[in-house]
């Protein structure tokens, strides 16, 4: 069970991810204060999923901020751009068009607030290093930097014996070692929301979010419990 004084803020998008990260979370003790984003994301989708993953994991509280992101635009997610698909995209395919502008610099700020205010030291987030798009804010030096930044900006950092700790437990893990982890901790993947583009509650199956899923389960020998087109 968890220890009310162990506390941790979860970011929880609703996704494979950060369902298995908030089940790592819960499994090490932590009482934990889900926080998710209404970004001006063109899908919500992964928020319904989200509000139902926060109440089976018993969270102390599920707090769903608003934010506009879709006014500065620049992504797929949240502007008129199409999400590539099969694999292909056109222009620089360094850093796919899927990337948010700063979106993991924009929701871990928000999640270091909230942490001030609980008294809680550490931030989960689902963020991997593997299998993932090739975005810069999941990479290890960004939440290295991150971590020192809040630590010399908030109140609680500088007058403090204690720091503030990002921890992405799925940092190093492939999305099979990923999906494999959440198995045994009992997660239940067909509550999750991967899609980048679905069509009403079934997911495109295209996308790169749902290539990298069905690749995972294809990979770890599980059957994926998501509802394709």
């Amino acid at each position: 069970m968890p220890q009310t004084n162990k506390r941790a803020v979860i970011l929880l998008s609703g996704g494979l991810d950060s369902t298995t990260t908030l089940a790592i979370a819960r499994s090490q003790g932590f009482s934990c204060f889900c926080l998710s984003f209404d970004y001006g994301q063109k899908q919500t989708i992964e928020l319904e999923k989200a509000r139902i993953i926060a109440a089976r994991y018993m969270a102390e509280r599920h707090l769903i901020l608003k934010l506009d992101l879709d006014k500065i635009g620049g992504s797929a997610l949240t502007d008129a751009i199409e999400v590539p698909k099969d694999g292909t995209e056109s222009g620089d395919n360094s850093i796919p068009v899927t990337y948010v502008p700063a979106r993991n610099a924009i929701l871990l700020a928000h999640a270091v607030a909230w942490a001030e205010v609980l008294g809680a030291w550490d931030i989960f987030l689902g963020v991997n290093a593997v299998d993932y798009s090739g975005y810069p804010d999941c990479r290890p030096e960004f939440l290295e930097a991150f971590a020192a930044m809040a630590n010399l900006g908030t109140k609680a950092g500088v007058s403090s014996d204690r720091r503030f700790t990002i921890q992405a437990p799925l940092l190093r893990l492939s999305k099979a070692e990923i999906i494999k982890r959440g198995i045994e901790l009992g997660v239940d993947y067909s509550c999750t929301h991967s899609c980048y583009d679905p069509q009403g509650t079934k997911a495109c199956g295209r996308c790169d979010a749902c290539r990298l899923r069905l690749k995972g389960f294809a990979e770890a020998g599980i059957s994926d419990p998501a509802e394709y087109l």
